[in-house]
């Protein structure tokens, strides 16, 4: 069993524990849809202010829903659709605060105002993206970025 306490003070704290933690979970696991799991349950967890947290994988070149925390979600998004297909299909993070004005957002959830995805390469091929979403406008900052950057980076060799 897993047991976590994250205490930290600042948000570069927090993501520096929260990478701690995920290199644990997922350390010597092959299954990437067990690590994709631990990760969005991990992220549900200790990220304040969400609604939902999970990913969705690149399988023939559309995004598919995969692991993740909160309320049903989308199944298909393709690339260049919405914020996730949007990032995908760049391959760059996308940090949005207000997700109703972002031209052709895909509303899974009504109650979701700002949304932060994140890009998983590795090796030069795209696995899919980690989504975030929050109930409150402007949720997600540069630190938030760079944090789910970081963990991404960590999680991507562990996806494959």
């Amino acid at each position: 069993m897993y047991d976590f306490t994250i205490t930290a003070g600042s948000k570069a704290d927090l993501y520096r524990e929260l990478s701690a933690a995920l290199d644990s979970l997922t350390a010597g696991e092959p299954d990437s849809i067990a690590n994709m799991a631990n990760a969005a349950a991990l992220l549900w967890e200790y990220l304040p202010d969400l609604n939902w947290a999970g990913f969705y994988r690149n399988v023939g070149g559309e995004l598919v829903l995969g692991p993740f925390q909160g309320k049903v979600a989308c199944i298909r998004i393709p690339f260049g659709k919405g914020v996730c297909g949007a990032a995908a299909a760049a391959r760059e993070t996308r940090l949005v605060a207000d997700v109703h004005a972002f031209p052709g957002h895909i509303a899974c959830d009504s109650a979701s105002n700002s949304e932060l995805v994140v890009p998983i390469v590795h090796q030069g091929e795209l696995i899919g993206v980690l989504d975030l979403d929050s109930p409150s406008h402007a949720r997600f900052d540069a630190g938030d970025a760079a944090g789910c950057e970081a963990l991404m980076a960590l999680l991507g060799p562990r996806l494959v």
